[in-house]
């Protein structure tokens, strides 16, 4: 398993799958299994039952984790789906590059 290089609000373009080429927002991240939750994409039907909580039940549309390896983040700079670099600032901050310009991915 590699390190994730996706965080928690990332603009992430879907890179293979029956998503392909979507873009969505992470909602969330789970790093122990290397997945992420992108808002909008892999959306799964599930049937519920009639509770207190959703007196009504029915069909629910929702987004099922998928892997991240699947996910390229898109940089706010360029607009590209690229991969992404670490480095130090020299006021000792650590950031995250985009690959094809250079330019800061993280947000300040």
């Amino acid at each position: 398993m590699s390190k994730m290089r996706i965080r928690k609000g990332d603009l992430v373009r879907i890179i293979s799958g029956k998503d392909k080429g979507k873009e969505g927002r992470v909602l969330r991240c789970m790093p122990s299994g290397g997945m992420v939750l992108v808002e909008g994409i892999n959306v799964a039907t599930k049937h519920t039952r009639p509770s207190q909580k959703n007196p009504q039940g029915g069909i629910i549309r929702q987004e099922v984790p998928i892997h991240a390896d699947k996910v390229m983040l898109v940089c706010p700079a360029c607009g590209e789906a690229t991969r992404v670099s670490r480095a130090f600032l020299e006021d000792g901050r650590k950031v995250r590059l985009c690959k094809k310009c250079g330019e800061i991915v993280d947000k300040l």
